[in-house]
């Protein structure tokens, strides 16, 4: 009878999900790197062999959260592994939109929320330091693959990096792309450069003072990258970019509402057009700021009341959700997912 009644209970027990139907994996840990006096706040998102629990990432007054299950072990692989970095005043987490929708293409996402440059920290003379910013990645790299919870399971050969923003330039510099401080320092007096520097100006920032700036992050793993809206095109050193990473993809936000700061296209500094063998990807409408998470109700009347950036605020007929599926679709494309 005993056994009858074991062999009822296990008919009646659902089949788990497969692992491409779950959602994605997460999980944190901190970064002990050479180049930081603290650890450096790291999160991975992956594919789940199997379900934890359920919980929210990246929940806040402002965005929506990414729900994720913590700490379940990795679907058997290799997977893709993709580098993503946030931009300025940003973080890993409130990028779950992103990393999840990744994850769903097969790809393992490694984050880190770069000292200096994240919510609450921010700061123009550490956000400057590019090198830094590069070195948080690439130190992050050499940590998940010496995890016998996480080596086994990434495809070494297939490694991306993309970001946005600043991030974006953070990924041109891992990519082997180099900069130009005193180039920035003339940028900034005119032109539509000069959007880059209103927050360095605010701290007194001269680019050709921080060497970090100019330094040489390429990290040699890095196989494809994918810029969004990346910062300090115009300072890109020419012969850098015929020496550069040839799989990259640019990506330009808006149209007629685009950042000219940003602007990668003939209109602008055409950084696609000077990196040999890049694609260029234009989505619109939208603007700099959709990228960022899905907001929520009453999250622009809180920016308001704060005097904070419009970062839920899009151009009339942007669909924030669909921008955010056609970036997926783009950046997929760019990493080869």
């Amino acid at each position: 009878m005993k056994r009858l009644a074991l062999l009822s209970l296990l008919a009646l027990t659902p089949a788990l999900p497969a692992a491409a139907d779950m959602m994605p994996g997460y999980d944190r840990f901190d970064l002990m790197a050479d180049h930081r006096a603290r650890p450096v706040a790291a999160s991975v998102w992956y594919p789940a062999a199997l379900p934890t629990y359920r919980a929210p990432v990246g929940d806040g007054p402002i965005f929506e959260p990414t729900f994720a299950f913590i700490g379940p072990a990795v679907a058997e692989g290799p997977h893709p592994l993709v580098l993503l970095s946030h931009g300025s005043g940003g973080s890993a987490d409130t990028l779950g939109w992103l990393s999840s929708g990744l994850v769903a293409r097969g790809a393992v996402v490694l984050a880190v929320n770069h000292p200096g440059s994240t919510s609450g920290d921010s700061s123009p003379r550490r956000s400057v330091d590019l090198e830094a910013r590069a070195k948080d990645l690439s130190a992050a790299l050499d940590m998940l693959l010496s995890d016998p919870a996480f080596a086994p399971f990434v495809d070494q050969t297939r490694i991306g990096a993309v970001g946005f923003s600043l991030g974006g330039a953070t990924a041109l510099g891992l990519a082997g792309v180099r900069f130009d401080g005193a180039a920035q320092d003339r940028n900034c007096t005119t032109g539509p450069e000069a959007a880059d520097c209103v927050f360095f100006r605010l701290g007194g920032v001269r680019f050709a003072d921080h060497p970090g700036y100019d330094a040489d992050a390429r990290d040699a793993r890095v196989t494809r990258a994918v810029l969004i809206d990346p910062g300090f095109g115009g300072s890109a050193v020419a012969q850098s970019l015929d020496n550069a990473l040839p799989a990259m993809t640019l990506i330009n936000l808006g149209r007629e509402h685009r950042l000219g700061a940003v602007d990668v296209s003939a209109t602008g500094n055409n950084l696609a057009g000077r990196l040999p063998g890049a694609a260029y990807v234009e989505i619109a409408p939208a603007n700099h700021f959709t990228f960022l998470g899905t907001c929520k109700k009453n999250a622009v009347e809180l920016l308001e009341m704060d005097e904070d950036d419009p970062i839920c605020t899009d151009p009339a007929g942007t669909d924030r959700a669909g921008v955010h599926a056609a970036l997926l679709d783009a950046i997929a494309a760019g990493l080869g997912l």
